[in-house]
């Protein structure tokens, strides 16, 4: 029984030292290496089971030609792009060339954006351009529930699809996963074609679980667009248990609507094989700067940037790092979660201590414990450094947004932390325009009005030292959160 036990424990050292000697030769990041090597060799049973899930790396060569479709189907979209005098700003101009090298994202002139904040006024106007679809509905959501919310919307579509407009949906399987079978069927049996992104099935499901289509793209008949933070869920609109639901969507005109449609046609190539090219999904655009309650707006320059494991660069995060180390006189940034890599947390730091007024505004108490615990001292290390650091405390704030200097804005699905910048499919508008820039500041300023500073609250801005320690442990697992 003796030698049992000792030839029991040295195949346990194996596995251990063999999976540690893996999670090595992944050549990712250090923080990311020694936070796995330390939770395999301190905890071998959860740590190998939770590495097999989380964190055997997708091969990105297995997705190369996803990224090749990626260059393919934007190369056809320039085909249909027809701008005359665009302008490109001097002051934005690198920023713009990054994201047209790197990601092959065209920027547009002649759009209109209409902020939404809140599912009463999101899910209404969505509704609204359904009905009004004539030719085709494309849907790349990372969540749509089977709940009253989502079936009034998969009313809407299969009615759509009855009068012969063409609906395409796309659903995160890790997303959707507790939603029934049924729920999906039901619109499949009336002519939507709808599909999983990366359907996860044992065994393949450890290597499909880490990379996530988190993306909330939708566009309708190629002259209406929507990007932002918002899902299809009764959530979004009620909220959570006693928590309101605070959240940004983005209603897009004009030629950037091109770009959505890019990004959705290279997600269905990935999921169905069919490459889309058509004109007739890319129509001629309006250029006049009206929204659609037919007042007019100045039009505003922008790009839609896509990023994804299958790059060899994180692009919107470096977007994030170029906007906060160009800032001269703010920053405010809102995000539910805040785990972020070293380079945006050093560019953010570094703004305040260069006298930028840095703000990061997160939720009071988000919807997940952990990632809750492990974002305090990131927090409290920001606001050591001088940053502003805001606790949003009259709901659960899940907006994704960041304003710099009046000039520059964004907004999308992009979280700021390490899994958003690095392992999820996300896509996020960059926006190149002052009046823009000053009502996305005033949505800002109009949460700040329900936050509570860092400073305000002992229990997180000077914990006690076991909730100092347990909050600096669970840390270490912020690379894999």
């Amino acid at each position: 029984m003796q030698e049992l036990y000792i030839i029991g424990g040295t195949l346990s050292w194996i596995l251990i030292a063999l999976t540690i000697i893996h999670v090595i030769m992944e050549n990712g990041q250090p923080a990311k290496t020694m936070a796995w090597a330390l939770v395999i060799f301190f905890l071998p049973l959860v740590g190998i089971v939770l590495y097999l899930f989380f964190g055997v790396n997708h091969r990105r060569e297995r997705l190369a030609g996803q990224r090749q479709l990626d260059e393919l189907s934007k190369r056809s979209m320039l085909n249909f792009v027809e701008q005359t005098d665009l302008r490109l700003p001097d002051a934005h101009k690198q920023m713009i060339d990054l994201f047209v090298n790197q990601n092959l994202s065209l920027p547009f002139k002649d759009n209109t954006i209409d902020i939404m904040t809140d599912g009463y006024a999101f899910f209404p106007e969505l509704l609204k351009d359904i009905a009004a679809a004539r030719h085709h509905i494309h849907i790349d959501m990372y969540i749509i529930e089977d709940d009253p919310l989502g079936n009034l919307i998969a009313d809407a579509l299969i009615d759509r699809s009855r009068h012969g407009v063409k609906v395409r949906v796309i659903y995160d399987d890790v997303g959707c996963w507790r939603v029934s079978r049924r729920f999906f069927e039901r619109m499949r049996e009336e002519g939507i074609e709808i599909l999983p992104f990366l359907p996860v099935h044992f065994p393949t499901f450890t290597s499909k679980l880490n990379y996530r289509n988190h993306r909330k793209i939708i566009v309708i008949d190629g002259k209406t667009g929507y990007i932002g933070g918002m899902n299809i869920a009764l959530r979004y609109v009620k909220g959570t248990g006693h928590q309101p639901w605070r959240d940004t969507m983005l209603r897009l005109e004009g030629g950037i609507v091109y770009s959505l449609q890019r990004a959705f046609l290279v997600d269905w190539y990935f999921v169905d094989g069919t490459l889309i090219t058509s004109r007739d999904y890319y129509p001629p655009y309006s250029t006049k700067s009206q929204n659609q309650k037919g007042e007019t707006r100045p039009s505003t320059l922008a790009q839609i940037v896509t990023s994804s494991p299958t790059n060899p660069y994180p692009e919107i995060m470096q977007g994030y790092v170029r906007a906060i180390t160009a800032a001269r006189r703010y920053v405010y940034i809102e995000t539910p979660y805040f785990l972020p890599n070293e380079p945006v947390l050093f560019a953010l730091k570094t703004a305040a201590v260069a006298g930028v007024d840095v703000r990061v505004m997160c939720p009071l108490s988000s919807d997940s414990h952990i990632t809750d615990w492990a974002s305090r001292p990131y927090l409290r290390d920001l606001h050591d450094a001088g940053v502003k650091v805001l606790l949003y405390s009259t709901g659960f704030l899940h907006s994704k947004l960041m304003v710099v200097d009046d000039a520059l804005s964004t907004c999308g699905s992009t979280n700021v932390d390490i899994r958003s910048f690095e392992n999820n499919f996300e896509a996020n508008i960059f926006i190149y325009d002052e009046a823009a820039a000053l009502r996305l500041k005033h949505v800002f300023l109009s949460d700040q009005e329900h936050c509570k500073p860092l400073e305000d609250i002992p229990e997180r801005h000077k914990p006690r030292f076991m909730h100092r320690l347990w909050e600096s442990l669970i840390r270490l697992l912020s690379p894999l959160l």
